[in-house]
């Protein structure tokens, strides 16, 4: 019988736990039981950022808004002395932009306690945002070829209605012209989920892109609301389908605006900014991961997005406006998509800023600079201006 191996002696068996909290791929904070941190994971410091050095200062219940589930499951834990697991937690250190994620609380002893945080990764919302986008489209294409027909009909026969009628009806006609004429529109927004064809991509100049979409909002608001722009003239072409492009950034650009409205006329900013974001990749199926270094950011200082909008905003049916359908941003997401980009956005009260990553159109002057590629965390988010007053 071979002889059993000793045990690893305690500063072995120590050093393996440093290394597997140091690697593991969730983000993880020791605190004490007062809330002050110990220690803080790689994953947990490229999550949490400029915030993480308040738990130094502060306490979790001094860094975390009043009310958060995420001190209670702390406090229970310190309390009661047993691990706590519970989903769809809102996180929120120091006023960063709050993400939701299963949190798990586990007391180490008396005075240490290991909160781990199980964030969505972006392949699963990818995924869960393909198959509602998919969702959508089948109902695309069966309302749009239930309704059209029957519309048409509808306004015809308004039409004829209102050239033999008199002078006190004939208003009533043309309203049924006109509301005939918005469902179709709202049909048509309806069916461009069920459009699967592949986009026509090739080298698009995005900033030519963003001064046509600017000039058409800014054309529309009158002058209520500022344009800024800081563009980095030094960037390649986009690798996408110039149409898709503009209808992406005239959704945002509009929505921004309007958000900015809310301000007051003459109050209100837009920027909309470009620049280089080193390392940034998607993954999109079935080309699987690509670079999409070039960044589009539309920022408003509107009164930001409600916290309880921010994690489905995306989704369908989802929307900020009285009478809007929820379908603008969903069409984003698929647009952008369909070029292999990516977008993410930050708010809060004054500042909302949607960015759109895209890949850039290969040549030989964009194929050399690959050597040191950043991650999305070693990318400084200050690398754009952040000129507008909130």
């Amino acid at each position: 019988m071979p002889p059993r191996r000793p045990p690893p002696d305690a500063v072995t068996r120590e050093a393996l736990c440093v290394a597997a909290f140091e690697a593991g791929p969730w983000p993880a904070l020791i605190l004490n039981a007062r809330g002050k941190l110990l220690a803080a994971n790689e994953a947990a410091e490229l999550q949490f950022g400029q915030h993480l050095p308040l738990l130094n200062r502060k306490s979790l219940a001094e860094a975390v808004p009043v009310g958060s589930l995420l001190l209670e499951l702390f406090e229970r834990g310190v309390r009661e002395g047993v691990p706590l697991r519970q989903s769809d937690v809102e996180v929120s250190l120091g006023g960063a932009t709050p993400f939701e994620a299963e949190v798990a609380i586990a007391p180490l002893n008396a005075d240490a306690v290991l909160a781990t945080f199980y964030v969505e990764s972006q392949g699963a919302r990818l995924d869960r945002t393909s198959e509602a986008l998919r969702s959508v489209a089948g109902m695309g294409r069966t309302l749009a070829h239930e309704i059209k027909n029957p519309l048409a009909g509808i306004r015809g026969a308004a039409q004829l209605l209102k050239l033999g009628s008199s002078l006190e009806d004939a208003p009533l006609a043309q309203v049924i012209v006109d509301e005939v004429d918005r469902i179709r529109r709202l049909v048509d927004q309806v069916e461009a989920f069920s459009d699967d064809r592949q986009s026509a991509r090739q080298p698009v100049n995005i900033h030519r892109v963003l001064d046509r979409v600017r000039t058409l909002i800014s054309t529309g608001m009158g002058g209520a609301v500022r344009f800024l722009d800081a563009y980095d003239p030094s960037l390649p072409m986009v690798l996408g389908d110039e149409d898709q492009l503009v209808q992406v950034f005239l959704n945002l650009a509009k929505n921004a605006a309007e958000a900015a409205l809310e301000r007051g006329v003459g109050l209100g900013e837009v920027l909309i900014s470009t620049g280089y974001r080193a390392g940034a990749r998607t993954k999109t199926a079935p080309r699987g991961w690509r670079g999409a270094p070039l960044e589009v950011r539309i920022q408003d200082n509107g009164p930001g997005v409600a916290p309880e909008l921010r994690h489905r905003l995306f989704d369908a049916f989802v929307t900020t406006k009285e009478r809007g359908m929820g379908l603008g941003l969903t069409l984003v997401a698929k647009l952008v998509a369909a070029q292999d980009g990516m977008i993410e956005f930050d708010s809060e009260p004054g500042r909302t800023v949607f960015r759109v990553l895209l890949p850039i159109a290969q040549t030989p002057m964009t194929q050399a600079p690959t050597a040191q590629a950043l991650t999305f965390a070693e990318v400084r988010r200050d690398a754009f201006p952040q000129s507008i007053d909130r």
